[in-house]
């Protein structure tokens, strides 16, 4: 490839213009497959084939048995165990509403202390027998359990007490609730899921643990009931509720018969398509390590084995149809090779993301015949009730009811401080932990126009603009096979070799308005190399996520929509990163090391520095703590975020790249 080079001269008085910072063509805007995103599918896609080669290697019960244990130890570990004890649960009704052939009881429970669970329980009028029971979790609805009414109703009418509950964030359990304003103060569902799940990362654990957890407490309480029998108790959920479905079937064998509706697909395809048709942050569906630990949609299912499985499906759906077939087939082939075919099925209705009549009635045909009832044909044609018939609690809020009620904040933070106490190690260990490139090691290369190797970086020169005595260098860095990045090397015209300093901000590499920071810099005797980390400056996706929950954070400038926490582009690749094993923040910290590499090898320069402003410096701390020979500078207006202080003060939102799993146990340098 020819190489580019023009050589711009401006008076020493001038300012550089914007372009002489911008090195890569700008893209146009819109949804795209940015060599970031085709990085994180291509390492996804990796771990995917390994998971492949365990499930082929089942081939008795011995086997499965084996990798079960395996996998439910991974299962756990990732989210953070289990509460170590069942406390009352001090279950209360609140009101009962008499329907045709079976009433509503609201009941409230405490799956921990403090913890208020509002749930509706849908009894069957016949008396006379034990009944199956079906646990039913409540999707990404705002109003929680009261949306699957429909639904519970069918399955009572069939002969089923059926309980349906709110997850925390939803329904009559916000909480972030605003009394004054009668609302949350973030949106219920998925942003509420995000403020909790993000802050339980950082304490070890992942929302789901919660969840989980209130599931397994409705099971007890289904217990204590005289119309249940224990040995037919069943779940099904769709949507967040069918990853309730799974998780809470995976952990908890009481439950015998099993069906996810609009939740399992491939764990790359789910990856690929989410910035653009799912948005909205859900940790409690990105468990940390879920293909780096080899456990995957696949894996999941397994742990319910041999019990029965459907798993219902949309054909329309943004979770990949063609993922579902893919995991449904792959644990149909151990099913059937440890005969018992029979017990996993699969339905698919031609509709978008939605538990269908269609698929209803496929699943529900499928509890009845492994819970030995009647068979029967077609749905009851149900009666809605309004949701404020439909409370638990007489303001609508149960932690506004209940005197005692404790956030889950306050259990998260709770969590973190019965471990707090444990030996920990420092960044730099941690870091070593991950795994990451021996990049020291790395060639570096002119770009000739073929993808870098694993262990390569190519590099390509772009134009040079010469502002007075100084000048402003171009580089395109290609390396790790797929990604790019931008990378300016600002120096003396003079040529004279001095050491250089790394530096950047939160969104990426310098622009022309840090000109005057970064002239002074250049005065007090440092080069300066600035580059965009991968997915931020130049290599961000010219795409704003549109939350369906809250279409408002769409309506964001660009630089915020794209770094919201709650609903971004920027965290969608922090939660891919994450499923795959291995930190955004630590790739960030990757980067700098390529970056010195580079400067290194082809610029001949050693960096011996790095800075950066505002709360981007808390990423510079790290790269001066795990990289020897560079120091941390300081300015007036940086800022340094610790994860344990961010959790010890219950901090609701902070820069979704500083999500850390287990991050508050770390040392971080001071």
């Amino acid at each position: 490839m020819a190489l580019f080079f023009n050589a711009s001269v401006l008076s020493a008085q001038s300012s550089p213009p914007a372009d002489a910072f911008e090195v890569l063509q700008k893209p146009k805007p819109g949804p795209t497959i940015t060599p970031f995103l085709q990085y994180q599918l291509d390492e996804a896609w990796r771990q995917d084939e390994t998971q492949q080669k365990i499930w082929e290697s089942i081939q008795t019960d011995a086997d499965l048995q084996r990798v079960q244990k395996e996998l439910r130890a991974s299962l756990l570990e990732m989210i953070g165990g289990l509460p170590n004890r069942k406390t009352e649960l001090h279950a209360h009704v609140t009101g009962r509403i008499q329907m045709a052939g079976f009433s509503i009881e609201k009941l409230i429970f405490e799956s921990l202390p403090g913890v208020y669970v509002t749930a509706l329980v849908y009894s069957p009028d016949d008396h006379s027998t034990k009944h199956p029971a079906v646990l039913v979790p409540a999707g990404h609805a705002t109003n929680g359990k009261i949306h699957y009414q429909v639904l519970s109703q069918r399955l009572a009418s069939r002969g089923y007490v059926v309980i349906a509950w709110d997850p925390v964030g939803q329904g009559e359990r916000s909480q972030f609730w605003d009394a004054k304003a009668g609302k949350s103060r973030y949106n219920l569902v998925c942003a509420e899921h995000a403020v909790m799940g993000n802050l339980a990362y950082l304490a070890g654990a992942n929302l789901a643990r919660w969840e989980i957890w209130d599931g397994m407490r409705a099971v007890d309480y289904l217990l204590t009931r005289s119309d249940v029998d224990p040995d037919r108790i069943s779940i099904t959920g769709t949507s967040g509720g069918g990853t309730q479905t799974t998780l809470i079937a995976a952990l908890d064998s009481r439950i015998k018969a099993v069906v996810p509706s609009c939740y399992i697909t491939s764990m790359p395809m789910r990856m690929g398509n989410r910035i653009f048709a799912d948005p909205d942050s859900d940790p409690e569906q990105d468990l940390y390590g879920t293909l780096s630990n080899k456990v995957g949609y696949t894996g999941l299912l397994l742990l319910m084995y041999p019990r029965p499985v459907m798993i219902a499906s949309a054909v329309l759906d943004f979770y990949p149809i063609e993922g579902a077939r893919k995991s449904f087939r792959e644990t149909q082939r151990i099913y059937e090779r440890l005969h018992h075919a029979d017990r996993i099925a699969m339905a698919e209705g031609y509709h978008g993301h939605q538990y269908s009549d269609e698929n209803q009635e496929a699943g529900l045909d499928f509890l009845d015949r492994f819970n030995q009832m009647p068979l029967r044909r077609g749905l009851l044609t149900a009666k809605e009730l309004p949701d404020r018939d439909l409370f638990c609690t007489k303001s609508g809020q149960v932690m506004l009811d209940e005197p005692g009620a404790r956030s889950l904040m306050d259990v998260i933070h709770e969590y973190y401080e019965e471990r707090k106490g444990s030996p920990r190690k420092n960044l730099s260990e941690q870091y070593r932990d991950s795994k990451p490139a021996a990049i020291e090691k790395w060639t570096t290369t002119q770009f000739k126009g073929a993808s870098p190797t694993e262990n390569q970086i190519t590099w390509e020169q772009e134009a040079s603009t010469s502002v007075g005595e100084f000048q402003i260098d171009k580089y395109v860095l290609r390396h790790s096979r797929l990604l790019v990045m931008p990378l300016l090397y600002i120096h003396k015209s003079s040529g004279q070799q001095r050491d250089a300093l790394l530096w950047f901000k939160e969104t990426g590499k310098a622009t022309s308005s840090e000109w005057p920071e970064i002239e002074n810099l250049l005065r007090s005797g440092h080069d300066v190399v600035t580059f965009d980390f991968r997915g931020l400056g130049e290599t961000r996706m010219p795409y704003t996520a549109v939350s369906p929950d809250d279409p408002l954070l769409g309506k964001l400038d660009f630089d915020h929509a794209y770094m919201n926490p709650v609903s971004g582009v920027l965290a969608n690749h922090v939660y891919n990163s994450l499923l795959s094993g291995r930190p955004y923040f630590y790739q960030m910290l990757d980067d700098a090391k390529i970056a010195s590499r580079f400067a290194e090898e082809k610029l001949r320069v050693k960096i011996t520095a790095v800075a950066a402003p505002g709360e981007a410096f808390t990423i510079a701390a790290a790269i001066a703590e795990v990289t020897p020979g560079i120091k941390l500078q300081r300015d007036t207006g940086s800022a340094l975020l610790r994860w344990d202080e961010l959790v010890e003060k219950k901090h609701e939102t902070w820069p979704i790249w500083l999500l850390v799993p287990g991050g508050a146990y770390i040392q971080q340098a001071n």
